[in-house]
């Protein structure tokens, strides 16, 4: 293994962005943020879009605030970001309009339309992935059926991290961990499924050439070399660049008896397979079996997160009462175990103007007491969310035929120290928390991967173990539990 090295990683979330130097020592990571900046849908006219142009402008001023305070040259550049959502470019080049959020409304009744002409078995058999209406093949169809003149002029679509790695270098391709959360990737034959897309009537001209991560996608275009003060373009690498990829990427310890966690916005919960698993049985879960780093399958099942507290936080906000985060847990601690659950995945919570208030219009209708304080709200959430993870646990048992002893927390989410003894509570599993940089560090293994400074995923690992300081939880037996399961079970559907 190669000795000291700059790494740029630009991570992109659905509520903040940052662009990170990691310094390689030879057998650690060290993560310093260059910038940090928000992200969030924009409202116009009804219809929910990314800001895609502010953040290519604070990319830019992250990575000059790098070349301006070090002389080394980066050894590589690497983005990742959240999945399903695109752009799409014209024959010169050109965005054709910002790209819409997967939690427009766009795509509301969209699947059972889609399933009218390909039923969902078949598209389930192709793909193995899991049916959300947001997945872009939903959106696309959307537009088909919507006749968006975007379609008729559009030459490439770009997957989010891609239409950066256009900008900062010239060349359109899409990364396969991204490419895998469309839908519109075949499992089996390692492709485009241009035969499903050709049935929904979704042009094929616009898939461009997939790449694999620890690729070297190319140099940073010379413009850009000047403009941001860069002395040597530095290479942009195909890291993991759906977020989730990098994040399992660098789950610590990870083997067969563990099911891991990325928590954040969305809590993606799952396991490491070598090969996608696609049946009924599988379907009928609605597990996914998205691309991993290292030719691996994330068979995992998605799981709405902190999505519910960032939202009720917001809401308050907008009242005039603003909460940190270590206030909200606190109240969280002080309130009354297991008065009232949600589903978090139920479709009310997936892009409400109130959350709180959804939240009580739930706990309402399903006959349980409304949590009125800030408290018991921000508990329910909470609870919930531990309760969605002790079913989804059992449901990968089912289907792997596997006991998994060990649930590993990543992202931010693990630093949320209260979910983490919930989860290990509601699992009955030892739960191990950390690192929260593990999107940034598995982007940053991949490229020191590419650039011959580690061997594989393997010495990534152990190394990313070592640059951080994980926490243990253990169960508490409370036999509660089990009845707030039974209750828990009662409002999914």
């Amino acid at each position: 293994m190669k000795e000291t090295a700059n790494f740029i990683a630009i991570d992109l979330g659905a509520s903040n962005g940052r662009v990170l130097l990691g310094i390689w020592d030879g057998s650690r990571f060290q993560i310093q943020e260059l910038h940090r900046f928000p992200n969030g849908p924009v409202n116009v006219l009804g219809r929910l879009h990314w800001d895609v142009l502010s953040l290519w402008q604070e990319i830019k001023t992250g990575l000059a605030k790098y070349a301006s305070q070090y002389d080394a040259p980066p050894e590589g550049i690497g983005v990742d970001t959240w999945g399903v959502d695109f752009g799409l470019f014209d024959s010169a080049g050109q965005l054709l309009g910002n790209p819409v959020h997967y939690r427009d409304s766009r795509t509301d009744e969209v699947m059972p339309k889609l399933f009218s002409r390909v039923p969902a078995a078949e598209v389930f058999a192709r793909t193995g992935i899991q049916f959300i209406q947001f997945n872009t093949i939903f959106q696309l169809y959307s537009m088909v059926i919507n006749q968006d003149p975007q379609l008729n002029f559009a030459e490439t679509l770009l997957m989010m991290p891609d239409l950066f790695h256009y900008w900062l270098t010239g060349r359109k391709a899409v990364e396969y961990t991204i490419a895998s959360t469309t839908q519109m990737y075949n499992c089996h034959k390692k492709a485009w499924d241009l035969d499903l897309l050709g049935q929904l009537g979704i042009p094929t001209k616009i898939l461009p050439a997939i790449v694999q991560p620890g690729a070297i996608f190319a140099p940073l275009r010379a413009d850009l070399v000047a403009e941001l003060g860069f002395k040597v373009p530095p290479n942009v690498i195909a890291v993991g660049s759906h977020d989730t990829a990098s994040a399992v990427a660098a789950v610590p310890e990870l083997d067969a008896e563990s099911v891991y966690i990325s928590s954040g916005t969305w809590s993606l919960m799952g396991v490491e397979i070598p090969e996608p698993v696609v049946n009924e049985e599988v379907r009928s879960f609605n597990i996914t079996n998205e691309g991993g780093i290292g030719h691996t399958i994330r068979f995992l099942k998605n799981i709405t997160g902190l999505w519910l507290l960032q939202e009720c936080r917001n809401q308050w906000q907008r009242e005039g009462k603003s909460y940190t985060w270590a206030e909200l847990l606190q109240e969280a601690r002080q309130a009354k175990p297991h008065a009232a659950f949600v589903d978090p995945d139920h479709s009310a919570f997936l892009c409400p103007s109130n959350m709180p208030e959804a939240i009580r219009s739930f706990c309402k209708s399903a006959g349980q007491p409304e949590p009125s304080e800030v408290g018991p709200l921000v508990r329910c959430c909470l609870e919930s969310m531990a309760l969605k993870y002790r079913y989804v646990l059992e449901s990968m048992e089912k289907l792997t035929g596997s006991t998994f002893k060990t649930i590993r927390i990543v992202g931010g989410g693990s630093q949320n120290h209260l979910l983490s003894q919930l989860a290990a509570d509601a699992c009955q599993r030892t739960v191990v928390s950390g690192p929260a940089e593990a999107t940034a560090l598995g982007n940053l293994m991949v490229q020191a991967i590419a650039t011959g400074h580690l061997n594989d995923i393997a010495s990534g690992r152990k190394a990313i173990a070592s640059s951080s300081d994980p926490q243990e939880f253990q169960p508490s037996g409370d036999a509660r539990w089990e009845e707030a399961y039974r209750r828990f079970l009662g409002l999914c559907s």
